[in-house]
């Protein structure tokens, strides 16, 4: 199993792996040639509603993380196949917030990894 999170402004590496970028909206200011993705998977980000509730305020991280888990658990079919794809090859997940730390990149990465743990090898 091996996800990384990575801003979709750095250059992209051979190390990246299989490059998706999971936020609803496009990043401002990059150019889609720019961003070498191999996938823009909107549907797996966070709902506007709870974007604009979240606002990158890091007193509401762990709501924000709790909130999303509850989205993400109600579409297995957006995240899914990220998930299996990660079992066997390098995803790296990419965002456009400026803060490292706490964005939706780093909660889908968690929330990933604790699927992929639950569910063991296949």
């Amino acid at each position: 199993m091996s996800l990384a999170v990575k801003r979709v402004y750095d250059p992209p590496s051979p190390k990246d792996g299989y490059r998706v970028l999971v936020d609803r909206l496009w990043p401002r200011g990059l150019k889609k040639a720019d961003a070498a993705l191999d996938l823009w998977a909107k549907e797996v980000g966070p709902s506007r509603e709870l974007r604009e509730w979240f606002g990158h305020e890091p007193t509401r991280w762990e709501g924000f993380r709790h909130r999303y888990a509850g989205e993400l658990d109600a579409v297995p079919e957006s995240w899914q196949s990220l998930a299996e794809k990660a079992r066997r090859h390098q995803v790296t997940l990419l965002f456009g917030a400026r803060d490292e730390e706490h964005n939706n990149a780093v909660a889908l990465k968690a929330y990933l990894e604790s699927y992929l743990a639950a569910h063991g090898p296949h």
